[in-house]
């Protein structure tokens, strides 16, 4: 019984982390909120500062384009990977940074 206990456990974590995985901030929609909810380390104003830069230069084509935002490190980047999405790809592979 006690086996079986903890295959349900184990279960029920690999299921909580497939679904977390699966739902990713898409950081080209986002309002700020969803941003500072959705991804660590980012707060109001770094969330802010996205949309700021997003809408100057246009959408980021990949994950490691955050960089391109004052406050914003491969760290944090690092630490998001797998929350972050980028426009129609939020759920699939993100494209190579740009030169």
């Amino acid at each position: 019984m006690r086996k079986f206990v903890h295959f349900l456990a184990a279960l029920s974590l690999g299921a909580a982390l497939a679904v977390s995985a699966a739902e990713r901030v898409d950081i080209n929609a986002a309002n700020a909120s969803e941003l500072a909810g959705g991804l660590v380390g980012i707060g109001q104003t770094k969330a802010e500062a996205i949309i700021d830069y997003r809408e100057q230069n246009g959408p980021f084509e990949s994950v490691d384009d955050l960089a391109l935002v004052k406050g914003i490190g491969p760290a944090t980047i690092e630490k998001n990977r797998d929350r972050i999405g980028v426009g129609a790809a939020a759920a699939a592979t993100d494209k190579p940074a740009r030169d």
